[in-house]
């Protein structure tokens, strides 16, 4: 039976006032992405002290690592959720590229919701890959140890060729969130095709079937 890897407590656990700070980032992006994000704007959106504030993060850098954890967990455990009754490990990982690529509408049922955002993050996702990449790493860990544990799965079941399955998730990973920020980036002044997408979605994982099938 599939189990659902536990995701690192450690990574976030956001008490109340952190709750509010990266609910405050979430709208700002949403509403006007990465320039509206600013620790002044965060301050005025929650009503709290600019103390408030630095007693959780060193600055905005930390305020966006802590978005991505955030939502990266979120993701990992409703990715989980969703494939937990699918005997088939490639079945669950087919889900999961789909997901992570035609985007939240996968999870939140809205698909034109959070676009703004996702273009934002994924410019920061790139500059912080440089800046900051043991934090970043640490961010995306749930995913991917999500997926490290689908094909470890598969692994057992014939279904996916032996190797290092973190590795190989991490690869699976980078190649399709690369994909996806390289599409947002070019999407982020227009309207997003969901039929474009969704083909995008359906070439990526097949190369990706191709490379780890046993």
């Amino acid at each position: 039976m599939y189990r659902a890897p536990q995701t690192d407590e450690a990574i976030m656990e956001l008490d109340d006032r952190n709750q509010q700070i990266v609910a405050a980032a979430y709208d700002l992006l949403d509403e006007e992405g990465l320039e509206g994000l600013t620790i002044r704007a965060v301050l005025q959106r929650t009503g709290l002290a600019r103390r408030a504030f630095y007693d959780r993060f060193a600055g905005k850098d930390d305020l966006v690592l802590a978005v991505f954890a955030h939502t990266l967990r979120r993701a990992a455990e409703q990715f989980a959720e969703q494939v937990r009754d699918l005997p088939d490990p490639l079945a669950r990982l087919h889900h999961i590229v789909n997901g992570i690529v035609i985007g939240r509408p996968a999870i939140d049922g809205d698909w034109q919701a959070g676009q703004r955002r996702s273009a934002a993050l994924s410019r920061e996702h790139l500059r912080l890959a440089e800046a900051r990449p043991i934090e970043l790493q640490r961010a995306v860990s749930p995913l991917i140890d999500l997926i490290a544990t689908i094909l470890s799965d598969g692994m057992t079941g014939g279904q996916v060729r032996q190797g290092p399955g973190h590795w190989m998730a991490l690869l699976v990973y980078n190649l399709v969130s690369t994909t996806v920020h390289s599409q947002l980036l070019a999407e982020e002044e227009s309207i997003a095709d969901r039929q474009h997408r969704e083909e995008l979605a359906a070439e990526i994982w097949e190369f990706c079937r191709r490379a780890i099938a046993a």
